[in-house]
């Protein structure tokens, strides 16, 4: 059946899924409180910015208006940056308020917010109570836009703790060449999903650096070891860490120049600065703030996480790369399975 979402957020991996799930059938309405990209969505079919060479439906229409695009809606998907959330939150839950709609509640974003450190979903629980909305459900696994773009193979998760929420959602992104799986682990799809960013800056480091594919392999496998740490320190299943929005999203984000989180520290590794390479970007690098959040966390849980201190370092106290590189090779020697 024909569903309206209100996809909220038209960078590239909104404004790809967006057209994903008109494609598949659903009237969908697509926000941006960007004028002109609103404009050249539903004159051009395009947005240049994000996706150079890709024409989006007809049928796909952009609003400037949010209330216009939350209007009657059965399924709200949030694809803003994570600094953002928060903000969009309060927005729609001042909508939803009024007109009466409870909608069910998606998320694509990957990160934890500043200062708060907290989950994404937790900040949209906190910002749109219960009685205005439905259940809601985290997106996420190893998913380019571009690849999304060309209708590469691609498999996600639907992350919630009220399986019919994932179910719809499920049902909603389904296609021949999208493959949606469900999970009722939400702080471990959230927690994988958050962490595997900061993993992805330091392997672009490497690669900026010229290490080959050994350090690259420790550097992932290692990094893992510590997302599942402070995962798990929350409640999260370990298992999930072992699944598409864990290693899954690790091995894609970590290892392709379409990361925007590995070309970053594939930048930084060359000896660019970090301000110069956020103004070279362009687009929002969610491992850098999530960096210090996941470091601040980690003391405050008690969770050894070297390699995220080492990454932190870099980016915030001005450690120089290869220094930090050495002192995480020349620590005392442990057991893989100690932990």
């Amino acid at each position: 059946m024909t569903k309206k979402v209100a996809v909220l957020g038209a960078g590239s991996w909104g404004s790809i899924l967006a057209d994903i799930l008109t494609e598949n059938g659903h009237d969908i309405r697509l926000w941006s409180n960007v004028p002109a990209q609103v404009a050249e969505m539903n004159e051009f079919h395009t947005n240049k910015h994000y996706l150079e060479d890709y024409t989006y439906s007809k049928d796909l229409h952009a609003y400037e208006d949010l209330k216009e695009a939350l209007d009657q809606v059965d399924a709200i998907l949030f694809v803003v940056p994570t600094k953002a959330s928060r903000i969009v939150a309060k927005q729609v839950a001042a909508i939803l308020e009024e007109t009466g709609n409870k909608p069910i509640i998606i998320h694509a974003s990957k990160g934890l917010e500043q200062v708060t450190h907290k989950r994404i979903s937790e900040v949209i629980e906190e910002e749109i109570s219960a009685d205005i909305r439905g259940s809601v459900v985290v997106f996420s696994g190893p998913s380019h836009a571009e690849e999304v773009a060309n209708r590469d193979l691609t498999t996600i998760v639907s992350a919630s703790t009220d399986p019919e929420a994932a179910s719809f959602v499920q049902d909603l992104f389904m296609n021949k060449f999208l493959r949606i799986y469900t999970n009722n682990d939400v702080i471990g799809v959230e927690m994988g999903a958050a962490m595997k960013n900061i993993i992805a800056v330091g392997a672009g480091m490497l690669h900026g650096m010229g290490y080959g594919d050994n350090a690259k392999a420790a550097l992932i496998t290692r990094g893992l070891a510590e997302i599942a740490r402070l995962g798990t320190s929350f409640g999260a299943n370990q298992l999930t860490f072992m699944g598409l929005s864990g290693v899954g999203d690790l091995i894609v984000t970590a290892t392709s120049v379409h990361s925007r989180n590995w070309r970053a520290g594939d930048q930084l590794g060359q000896g660019k600065s970090l301000d110069a390479v956020v103004a070279d970007m362009g687009m929002v690098i969610e491992g850098v703030g999530t960096a210090k959040a996941a470091y601040e966390l980690a003391q405050q849980q008690g969770i050894d996480m070297p390699i995220t201190n080492a990454i932190y370092d870099v980016l915030y106290n001005n450690k120089e790369i290869k220094s930090v590189i050495e002192a995480l090779i020349n620590r005392e020697g442990k057991s893989e399975l100690a932990e």
